[in-house]
């Protein structure tokens, strides 16, 4: 990998993994755009650890607390709060994609990564995310979160192992529609993004050891540092202005980029 390639790909993944616009989307894309051999398993894996690194550095105190109450109510007598709540509506959030990611395995890997799907997913996804966001009551916060809802929002988290979806902008949409604020929504997505992000580096990272391949730690170094700082960047002005913004900007980027992907495919 040249210099350029590893700077853009870590740029797209750090900017595109939280917002709602799907980072496997355009990380796929990427070399049918600029004309880029695939960048192999081990950048996928650097690339995808700085942007855990992001959200777990920006969110350190509410993980902290979230964990530290989520332990304490284990013990015996241990008392339920808001914090070990979250955390295990988190846990439960989670489940669906562990589950269905085992299953369809090789139909992501092999059958889903086409253009013509991300054109389709892109575009479909977007009209949902616009719709889920205008009609929305909007004025749940993070304390209403309750097992249904995770529950809820982790099923939709699943349909986001077919490129194009976005898991933010699926988890997004799910709370939206539950009749979360955005920031509520931006939030727990983004929380909910530690553990389907680290269990994606542990699977990339145990196909990577059986696949023995040379490492450039150069390389893998600074993809980790450039898509940590896109990332971190992403998520600080995405929650400072998402409530004044919505999510419309991105539902209507999602429809041109899906139209432009089309274009390619059959005007081309």
């Amino acid at each position: 990998m040249d210099l350029i390639q590893i700077i853009l790909l870590s740029l797209i993944q750090g900017f595109t993994e939280f917002l709602p616009i799907s980072s496997s989307a355009h990380l796929i894309l990427a070399p049918y755009v600029f004309g880029y051999a695939d960048q192999g398993l081990a950048f996928d894996l650097a690339v995808h650890l700085g942007t855990l690194l992001a959200v777990v550095i920006y969110f350190r105190r509410e993980v902290f607390a979230m964990l530290h109450d989520w332990f304490a109510s284990l013990a015996p007598g241990g008392e339920s709060t808001a914090n070990s709540r979250l955390g295990w509506a988190i846990i439960l959030a989670t489940g669906p994609v562990m589950v269905v990611g085992v299953l369809i395995k090789d139909l992501v890997e092999h059958q889903l990564r086409a253009p013509e799907v991300i054109a389709a997913t892109t575009i479909g996804i977007g009209l949902l995310l616009w719709w889920a966001d205008h009609s929305s009551r909007r004025r749940l916060d993070m304390s209403h979160m309750n097992f249904r809802h995770a529950l809820f929002i982790g099923a939709a988290q699943a349909l986001a192992l077919v490129p194009g979806t976005s898991r933010s902008g699926i988890t997004m949409a799910a709370a939206l529609m539950l009749g979360y604020t955005r920031e509520a929504a931006s939030r727990f997505s983004f929380l909910l993004s530690i553990p389907t992000i680290l269990a994606s580096v542990i699977w990339v990272g145990k196909d990577l050891v059986s696949a023995k391949e040379a490492v450039n730690w150069g390389d893998l170094g600074l993809g980790v540092f450039l898509s940590f700082v896109a990332a971190y960047t992403t998520i600080h002005f995405f929650l400072r202005f998402i409530e004044r913004i919505g999510m419309a900007p991105f539902a209507i980027y999602r429809l041109l980029l899906g139209v432009v992907i089309l274009g390619f495919l059959y005007l081309a």
